[in-house]
């Protein structure tokens, strides 16, 4: 089968995968219905393209906190790759520098920020868990800072795992040939079977669930790393991360994993960029399958995107290749839906070239 399209991925990856490691990857929250929104949203916002544009030549060059990037589509943080492939996070820190953008290490990574570090130069965010020892957290950003990682993504929406049904079922668990790397040399590298999901009770006994603002500052005494907030949806909480000197905010729901009935990623934007008003960058994860959904987040305000369960679907099917190749068509689908709305830089995409749902509802009532 030819790929022509990143979607195409998935339904490989379900054919190769164990059933366990393919639901794992996919599912969302309970009913699933965030998982759905996250892309069916996308599909309610219409473009308002201008022609009669010269787009022979199309930059998609971006900075993120500093770094230059060939696009303004980097790879999320997605937990033990090495369930989808031999080579997992490190073909991925591999594909990710080969494109010219950034990855994100999860803590959860099956190879280590060393290891990650030792596949050669790249621009590397790490994303963190904070755990219930603290003295775990400064030595794991410890770590990263020493392996040249640039970001400190700091997960804010997980107290507790969500309920993900399908890995209850499952009884899921890291198969036993992997550990989680970075905390291998910590007796925590291991996940034992439960009754339910195996994730879910090492989440339990290990996330602290008193995290809270307080803790984004305590944060920010043991690295100099800038940090992001990810998982932030509001206005409030863009407010208070901002407050508690976040560098940079990820709208992001974790992929419908979490608390289920969330608004799609998509839909919150907007509100989140509003607040900011400038101060600190604003990115977006959750849904995104197309270069017409990166334009889209970029028209609503967005900084960039990060893309996960895409990443983990390659790399299943065709290992750094297969992610080099979802990256390409991408970054294809973004430099055509420039062209073809008429913008030749990312700073030409505006909020005159979408027309979201509520837009429509606005101009119905304007007729009356």
């Amino acid at each position: 089968m030819e790929v022509t399209n990143v979607c195409e991925y998935e339904e490989l990856a379900k054919q190769k995968l164990p059933k366990m490691v393919y639901d794992y990857y996919s599912a969302g929250a309970e009913d699933q219905w965030t998982l759905k929104e996250n892309r069916e949203a996308f599909s309610r916002i219409l473009f308002r393209p201008r022609v009669l544009i010269d787009v022979t030549k199309i930059d998609m060059t971006t900075t993120v906190l500093g770094f230059k990037i060939s696009m303004p589509i980097m790879i999320a943080p997605s937990a033990m790759q090495k369930m989808a492939h031999p080579d997992g996070e490190l073909a991925t820190a591999r594909a990710a520098a080969s494109a010219g953008t950034i990855m994100t290490l999860s803590s959860w990574a099956t190879s280590s920020v060393e290891e990650v570090n030792a596949t050669g130069p790249g621009i590397r965010f790490f994303q963190l868990y904070v755990y219930k020892d603290r003295n775990i957290v400064r030595h794991l950003v410890r770590r990263a800072e020493k392996a040249g990682f640039k970001a400190i993504a700091l997960t804010v929406d997980t107290p507790r795992l969500g309920r993900r049904e399908i890995d209850i079922k499952n009884r899921f668990t890291l198969p036993p040939h992997l550990t989680l790397k970075n905390f291998e040399n910590l007796d925590l590298g291991k996940m034992d079977k439960a009754n339910d999901s195996g994730l879910a009770a090492y989440v339990a006994s290990q996330v602290d669930q008193s995290l809270s603002w307080k803790d984004v500052q305590w944060l920010q005494t043991i690295t100099s790393l800038p940090i992001l907030c990810k998982g932030i949806m509001t206005a409030e909480d863009t407010q208070k991360a901002i407050e508690c000197g976040a560098a940079g905010i990820i709208v992001s729901n974790h992929g419908a994993r979490q608390l289920d009935y969330s608004p799609a990623t998509i839909t919150c934007l907007e509100e989140v960029v509003k607040e900011a008003n400038g101060r600190v960058p604003v990115f977006l994860d959750g849904g995104v399958r197309r270069g017409t959904d990166v334009f889209k987040a970029l028209a609503l305000g967005a900084s960039g995107i990060f893309i996960g369960r895409p990443v983990l679907y390659g790399l299943a099917v065709d290992g750094e290749a297969g992610i080099k190749n979802v990256l390409k068509m991408l970054r294809n689908e973004l430099e055509m839906t420039m062209a073809l709305s008429g913008c030749t830089s990312l700073k030409d995409i505006t909020r005159d070239h979408v027309l979201t749902e509520s837009d429509r509802i606005r101009r119905s009532l304007s007729r009356l």
